[in-house]
């Protein structure tokens, strides 16, 4: 017999688990509870990649199984979807942050200040969180830099590593340090920690220069074109992910495909012998006891944007048009 719910201490919290036994990967023969242990065990990892952050949740209340489907803007129909808003119902411990869409809409968006939210949002069905890159004290200012290199179709994880290691010395040359993930796909993120001093404008017009500055490194595998047609090089820099409202997906989420793979953070050590299929809902536990959280250094040292807004000044460069 099912079992119809089972509470778990979190925290200060005791959160309440609906349909445990639900099957959320059938294939790899994992539960809703099984989900929720896995961000039991990240919680540091996760907590710190979410804090205080406006969060979209993007919720599989039905798991993941063959052919199912997300809803977008034009089908409004789908086994998953996005959910920007606070959902109704949510316990009054869960925080919110006010912000502002760029077609002038407002929301109050999950800002998930303890361990227990993203237990309570797991419980929902939310296997990917999609932090904004500014927190509740300053939704204008972001105060981290995300840098998307996103493969082309066809192009493996390896033509993506060099890409990864050349913004690492560029970002050394200017006295930054970058921290990489893996998205859980065939790309990665670098992340930087950055003064929450500047627009998302001025923050996508750095992460263009950073673009144009790897395209001239690497001409044979880097672009910055935007219109995906008109690119001819496996890997783009896609300064876009900066805009407002454009988020990626968290350190520790969890991909909706079968083989429940996770977005890992890494050290750059060890970014040449790895793939992103070593890092599941299954294997992530053992790592994170083992090692922490590799991403734990964003909480130091913050970095000004001038020497990238510097470059962008030198090259001409305007900050890039919302898309």
């Amino acid at each position: 017999m099912a079992t119809a719910a089972e509470e778990i201490q979190v925290g200060e919290r005791l959160v309440r688990v609906s349909s445990p036994d639900k099957p959320y990967f059938p294939e790899r023969g994992l539960t809703k509870l099984d989900v929720v242990h896995y961000f039991l065990a990240v919680g540091d990892g996760i907590l710190r990649a979410l804090r205080d952050r406006p969060t979209m949740l993007e919720r599989w209340p039905r798991g993941v199984f063959e052919g199912a489907t997300i809803a977008t803007r034009q089908t409004n129909r789908g086994d998953a979807f996005y959910q920007k808003r606070l959902p109704a119902g949510a316990p009054d411990w869960v925080r919110t942050a006010h912000i502002t869409f760029p077609s002038g809409r407002t929301a109050d968006e999950v800002a998930p200040s303890e361990l227990a939210v993203v237990i309570w949002a797991a419980n929902l069905g939310t296997l990917r969180f999609h932090p904004w890159p500014v927190t509740a004290a300053d939704v204008e200012r972001p105060d981290q830099l995300r840098i998307d290199l996103d493969p082309m179709p066809g192009v493996d994880f390896a033509q993506v590593v060099p890409v990864a290691h050349e913004v690492r010395a560029f970002l050394a040359e200017l006295g930054m340090t970058g921290y990489p993930k893996t998205t859980g796909g065939r790309g990665l993120h670098v992340y930087l920690s950055i003064e929450p001093r500047w627009s998302f404008g001025e923050c996508r017009r750095a992460v263009l220069a950073l673009g144009r500055e790897m395209q001239r490194r690497l001409p044979d595998l880097v672009t910055t074109t935007w219109w995906r047609e008109q690119r001819d090089r496996p890997v783009f820099v896609d300064y876009n992910q900066m805009a407002r409202d454009h988020t990626v997906t968290s350190a520790y989420s969890i991909r909706p495909t079968p083989a429940a793979l996770v977005s890992a953070p890494l050290d750059w050590s060890e970014l040449d012998r790895v793939r992103p299929e070593d890092f599941d809902v299954l294997s992530m536990p053992a790592r994170f006891a083992e090692r922490g959280d590799p991403h734990a250094g964003l909480d130091g040292d913050r970095h000004s944007l001038e020497p990238l807004l510097e470059l962008a000044d030198r090259e001409g460069l305007e900050a890039p048009p919302e898309r």
